[in-house]
């Protein structure tokens, strides 16, 4: 509201209205929990600038700035802890759909590095040819490989002036999608799986094959005999292939987009929030991500220990 005062001059001159605001009233309409919350939030940042932007005469901060950044740095940690805690615990939609569409892509293209990796690793464990080393090599060099190096490598392929996106053809994934995602999580991982496993099937007896062929088993039976003695290092190899997948960020950031509800995984949403000043849920997305590595590392360990 807005309210008028009459202010008259000396004299006969004339009369001068002068309309002035008056202060705002907190009723109903201005007390929703979201303004009401943000309060104590502007005040606390208000408090750390004012605590940051002292200096002394020589134009050095004072002792107490660095003590007031630290509690200001520790506060902001502690809140985005407590919120995360509470984003795992109501099972927020947005985390849960973020993490369904990290372990789709991922699980996806370990599921395929696995299928090529393993017999790949075995036939260079087992074969001796005319250009082994080179291909060795190439291997060796895929294990490598730059994550964003690789999206930029797939996104050239697929984009429409591409040689395989200017085809049109329905097998062939689009970019911003979840197979374009996969397909470049499969050229990351299926170096790990292969390399791993040919390492560890030519650390078993190479004399064992043999043996099994001169007894009469298949080249097939004692392929699978001499993986079983090696399944050590074929779990090892799956292990490291998972890791190297779900914390990467560039390849998927390249070719799925960060679109929300369809190719935004936990590494891309963790980079977006960050940025955003949203540390809650990147926290939260952080905590996955790491319970997600640690139970892959506690379910190798468990298949090495029944296989043993």
């Amino acid at each position: 509201m807005a309210r008028s005062r009459s202010a008259r001059g000396g004299g006969s001159g004339p009369t001068v209205r002068v309309e002035t605001s008056a202060p705002p009233v907190l009723g109903k309409e201005n007390r929703s929990p979201m303004r009401m919350s943000a309060a104590p939030s502007r005040a606390a940042d208000s408090f750390c600038r004012r605590g940051a932007a002292g200096r002394t005469a020589d134009g050095h901060p004072p002792p107490t700035v660095g003590r007031h950044r630290r509690r200001c740095a520790i506060n902001e940690i502690w809140e985005g802890l407590k919120q995360a805690a509470l984003l795992l615990w109501h099972l927020d939609p947005e985390v849960l759909r973020i993490v369904a569409v990290s372990l789709r892509v991922s699980g996806t293209a370990l599921l395929l590095s696995a299928a090529i990796g393993i017999p790949l690793g075995a036939w260079l464990g087992f074969s001796r040819f005319v250009g082994r080393r080179l291909v060795v090599a190439l291997l060796y060099t895929g294990m490598g490989f730059p994550p964003v190096v690789v999206g930029l490598f797939v996104y050239l392929l697929l984009s429409q002036s591409g040689p395989l996106g200017s085809l049109n053809a329905a097998w062939i994934p689009r970019l911003f999608t979840v197979g374009a995602m996969v397909v470049a999580q499969v050229i990351i991982a299926f170096p790990l799986v292969a390399g791993f496993t040919m390492a560890a099937v030519k650390g078993v007896d190479p004399n064992l094959r043999q043996q099994l062929i001169s007894l009469g088993a298949t080249h097939w039976q004692a392929t699978l005999a001499v993986l079983r003695e090696a399944r050590f290092g074929v779990i090892v190899s799956v292990v490291a292939g998972f890791g190297s997948i779900i914390s990467e960020v560039g390849a998927v950031m390249l070719l799925g987009g960060n679109i929300q509800g369809s190719t935004r995984v936990l590494t891309t949403a963790i980079v977006l929030e960050t940025r955003r000043g949203n540390f809650s849920l990147a926290i939260a997305l952080a905590i996955i991500l790491l319970l997600l590595s640690f139970l892959s590392n506690i379910l190798m360990l468990r298949l090495q220990g029944k296989t043993a």
